[in-house]
């Protein structure tokens, strides 16, 4: 799973980059309407899911499982709330509440389980930790109201999406790194041969 990862770093960079930027039009306009940011999250989950069930396609043994119930619950949240815009602040509050505790979890499983791959495994496991603290707050509070939600949902995206972004320039790094260090062996082989 490293390797694929470290070969794909643009894809959690994407992943990061369109967190964030969903982060900036959620705290801009935090008056916007409860459709209008529905619509928004939607299509974010469903992005974020259909690039998880990529990573989960090509991902190889157990490191598949926390991307395949990522990739699951953000591709039918993001449907439902695309379909069903109108469904009440409360509910929607309960749903991302829910999406978030849920993913956050799978991200620190999966991170867990990289510890010995990963070095600054840290990042992911922040970015599933704060995912968690978030959908904890929206599940002890769903009355807040849009803006408030907003605000929250906003906040949370940008700094889940700065983190994805610097555990892809890390990825990124181990990858280069692991190249490097395979170009040697790979000469010493064709010399020995």
């Amino acid at each position: 799973m490293l390797d694929y990862l470290s070969r794909h770093w643009w894809a959690v960079a994407v992943r990061g980059g369109l967190a964030i930027a969903f982060g900036i039009l959620a705290v801009a306009w935090p008056g916007v309407t409860l459709v209008a940011l529905a619509i928004l999250f939607g299509a974010y989950a469903l992005v974020n899911g259909v690039i998880e069930a990529v990573a989960a396609f090509r991902a190889h043994g157990r490191h598949r499982t926390p991307l395949i119930v990522e990739a699951v619950l953000s591709i039918g949240l993001g449907l439902i709330t695309l379909f069903w815009p109108g469904i009440t602040i409360i509910a929607m509050t309960i749903l991302i509440g829910i999406w978030a505790v849920v993913t956050g979890v799978a991200q620190i499983i999966a991170a867990v389980r990289l510890r010995q791959e990963l070095t600054g495994e840290w990042l992911l496991i922040l970015s599933g930790a704060l995912s968690v603290v978030f959908g904890v707050i929206l599940l002890f509070w769903p009355g807040t109201g849009a803006a408030a939600v907003a605000w929250i949902l906003g906040i949370y995206a940008m700094i889940f999406g700065f983190a994805l972004v610097f555990a892809s320039l890390k990825l990124r790094r181990l990858g280069e790194a692991a190249r490097t260090a395979e170009g040697p062996r790979e000469g010493q082989r064709q010399q020995r041969r």
